[in-house]
């Protein structure tokens, strides 16, 4: 008994999260639409009303609003269709052929997005009934009816805010970076073999693969401070995101390239060290810094609390710097050895223009030029009424002057 109740109680324990949330949402919102429907509708069975309320219901209110208008248009247009077929000819292969194909034709035309396939279905169940015109309104009828139960749903019942979901995404995908810089760091003082050279780099280049999950977890997070009351800056919350999301693509591409040098480098050194001790000791210690820079770039743009975003701007200032220092050190002891091993100065010239990207990528006030020419870029797309963009401008420009600027 006990572990037959168990998913309930998990349930329970995790009724605050946004999946659980959703799923509680459309549930409901389902259900209220298929009793709403079964007053007004004269069908036995309408379920066409709770599948258009499950539709519409989405994580987000502003996929909602886009995603029910859509949703109706598609129903409607299906329902026109069947309703002038259905006065010039009856049901056989070749007239459903024909609703199908106009349906899919004319679905393109009347932008109802991943929902062209719904104008023929709606078209084809219509056209198959005996009484088309009761048919045809009821159908109708129980797709407004799922539609406005789902837009209630969301307006009453705010959808979750998804930035938490989206912050996480993006610490993981940090601290995935950390452990590869560090995994570099060990083995930089060592013999380093072709093979576990190669293994990092394929390391590297999954990468990608994690980006695009955190790409597609902060977009469901944009949609979700679109439109939502409990936002009052979701503007600036999606700015933060969004280029810090962009500074750390950038780092991971050169951390990529950076493992490719490295491969090249123990591909020349396959009898010892790819560097000397007091190198490789240099080097170890300025990845050390770009892993702590990453770090705190993280906690920087994922964080809510302005005295923690003061904190981690604070030490992602030290790591900079502590990084600029010692890649000067770097390159000031790879050019004294240029003459004992001059075939791999361009490689070694690449590893340092590598670090420089990184520690630029991440810059405290690179950051507070990009969010600002992401806010005049949505004031010129607005054109009259931006003052509140000017206001949160002159936000960025003042947290960055004293020291802080979160996920707002």
């Amino acid at each position: 008994m006990t572990e037959a109740t168990e998913p309930l109680r998990d349930l329970v324990r995790r009724h605050r999260e946004p999946a659980v949330v959703q799923t509680v949402r459309s549930t409901a919102a389902a259900v209220v639409s298929y009793v709403v429907a079964l007053q007004l509708s004269s069908e036995p069975l309408p379920l066409t009303a709770p599948l258009t309320a499950l539709l519409v219901v989405q994580v987000t209110l502003y996929s909602t609003l886009t995603n029910g208008i859509r949703r109706v248009n598609s129903v409607v247009a299906g329902v026109l269709i069947a309703v002038g077929f259905s006065a010039l000819v009856g049901l056989s292969w070749w007239s459903l052929g024909l609703v199908i194909l106009a349906s899919l034709v004319i679905g393109r035309f009347v932008k109802v997005g991943e929902y062209v396939p719904e104008v023929a279905i709606s078209a084809m169940l219509v056209l198959g009934v005996t009484q088309v015109t009761g048919a045809a309104w009821d159908r109708v009828l129980e797709t407004l009816i799922g539609a406005v139960v789902g837009l209630l749903f969301n307006v009453v019942l705010v959808p979750p805010v998804w930035v938490d979901s989206a912050s996480a995404a993006i610490t993981d995908l940090a601290a995935r970076m950390r452990k590869l810089l560090a995994h570099i760091a060990e083995e930089l003082g060592e013999h380093t073999p072709v093979e576990r050279a190669a293994a990092r780099l394929h390391e590297a280049r999954r990468l990608d693969h994690d980006i695009v999950q955190v790409d597609a977890a902060l977009r469901q997070a944009e949609d979700s401070l679109r439109l939502n009351p409990r936002v009052k800056e979701g503007l600036l919350s999606r700015l933060v995101l969004r280029t810090g999301l962009d500074a750390l693509e950038i780092s991971a591409v050169v951390l990529r390239v950076s493992c490719r040098t490295l491969t090249d480098l123990a591909k020349a050194r396959t009898d010892g060290p790819m560097f000397t001790p007091p190198v490789a000791a240099a080097l170890q210690e300025l990845f050390g810094h770009l892993s702590g820079a990453i770090g705190s770039f993280a906690v920087l743009i994922t964080t809510q609390a302005s005295a923690n975003a003061e904190e981690a701007e604070s030490r992602l200032a030290e790591q900079l710097a502590a990084g600029r220092e010692c890649r000067d050190r770097v390159a000031r002891l790879l050019l004294d050895g240029v003459h004992d091993d001059p075939a791999q100065w361009q490689l070694h010239g690449a590893l340092l223009a590598e670090a420089d990207r990184i520690l630029d990528e991440l810059d405290v006030e690179k950051r507070s030029e990009r969010l600002v020419e992401e806010l005049d870029r949505h004031a010129r797309a607005r054109g009259r009424g931006s003052e509140w963009l000017s206001h949160l401008k002159r936000r960025v420009r003042g947290s960055f002057r004293r020291g802080g600027a979160g996920a707002a």
